[in-house]
């Protein structure tokens, strides 16, 4: 069986004729599933939980739309065989799973499987997103995976993008057509890694148009800053705060997994010693981390040399106070000096070959440290 993803659309979507028909000829393209396990994202819940196993009423988690859609029902059979089957691959992979027997289907699994199987005579599952942590929900799927065997239709239903302020607005907002068009473009390389650094991978643009409008004069958090007499969009205290944003992913990255492998019985023992937290923390565990968080930021530094879409509308290019060096080359090039933009490029070249170096040493540093 395939693993399929579907924007659920709210209930009124169930009078959309066209919406409906799609997803119908979806279904009929496909093989007939013995189940299906649904994974909604109006269901969030750790460690992961698995719903009822038999027919129990649905949840109507929507507000304010007419009163015919609370009495749609979708009286699917439950799929206790299937619940057995889950439990035991996530205890192969050591993944915690719990059970909620009173939880129906949400409006998130209801509304998709009325336009796909609308005689609700394929048993049904719903499990909820144990967080929003992109490793730990590869490593989900990782284990999930044999029920395609099993003929189970894993279905993941929710939105690539979620703006209520664009509703009612004619047109796709840019941002969001250049996030599909990113995601379209991962799905069909299949480049998981790419799915699952997400922050890394992101086009930095819609980054810098999202600072930009929420730091600018009139956006949510640069107007109140601008009445205590800080201004953030178009300075470059607005430069620094693009660059950390798209750096701290980096050091995150690298010092996490150095965190997890902290033994707690180290900490233990210090406190049973005698020493503070801060001690602890300085003479213990800060130690470990420090390559970690070195080679973090020298990351993050190295990517916030040739930084480019971040930075271009929050910076306002003005020259020789928030004028960036990617944008210098663009502008020579424009201007067809090619020698000045192959000067400037050497430049940062040497820079980023350098800063390559320095990474690479510390990654030495590391091992040797950790005795690798």
């Amino acid at each position: 069986m395939p693993v399929i993803f579907a924007a659920h659309g709210a209930p009124i979507l169930l009078d959309d004729a066209g919406w409906m028909g799609e997803l119908a000829s979806w279904a009929s393209a496909m093989p007939r599933p013995r189940s299906v396990l649904m994974i909604s994202a109006h269901w969030e819940q750790r460690p992961t939980a698995l719903g009822a196993t038999r027919t129990v009423p649905l949840v109507y988690d929507f507000y304010g739309f007419p009163e015919r859609y609370y009495q749609t029902k979708y009286p699917a059979p439950g799929a206790p065989a299937l619940a057995a089957r889950v439990r035991e691959l996530l205890g192969q992979k050591n993944i915690d799973v719990t059970d909620e027997p009173e939880r129906g289907l949400d409006h998130g699994a209801f509304v998709p499987l009325l336009a796909m199987y609308p005689e609700a005579d394929v048993p049904v599952l719903q499990m909820s997103m144990p967080g929003l942590d992109p490793h730990r929900l590869l490593a989900l799927g990782q284990a999930l995976a044999p029920l395609r065997d099993d003929g189970v239709l894993i279905f993941g239903s929710g939105f690539l993008t979620h703006n209520m302020r664009y509703v009612f607005r004619s047109g796709t907002p840019a941002w969001a057509r250049e996030f599909d068009g990113w995601v379209e473009g991962a799905l069909s390389r299949f480049d998981v890694d790419a799915l699952v650094d997400l922050p890394f991978a992101l086009p930095t643009a819609v980054a810098g148009i999202a600072l930009t409008t929420v730091y600018a004069e009139h956006g949510v958090i640069g107007e109140q800053l601008a009445k205590i007499g800080i201004k953030v969009a178009f300075t470059p205290l607005g430069v620094t705060l693009a660059l950390t944003f798209i750096g701290i992913p980096f050091v995150v990255r690298t010092v996490q997994p150095v965190l997890e492998e902290i033994d707690a019985d180290v900490e233990e023992a210090a406190a049973v010693l005698g020493a503070t937290r801060l001690q602890t923390f300085r003479r213990v565990i800060f130690p470990g981390l420090l390559p970690a968080v070195l080679t973090g930021f020298a990351l993050a530094f190295a990517r916030s040399l040739g930084e480019y879409g971040s930075v271009v509308f929050i910076s306002g290019n003005m020259p020789m106070r928030t004028e960036i060096t990617p944008l210098l080359i663009v502008t020579k090039l424009e201007q067809y000096d090619t020698t000045g933009a192959t000067a400037i490029a050497v430049v940062m070249l040497v820079a980023a070959f350098l800063m390559l170096l320095a990474i690479n040493g510390l990654q030495a540093w590391t091992r040797a440290r950790q005795g690798r």
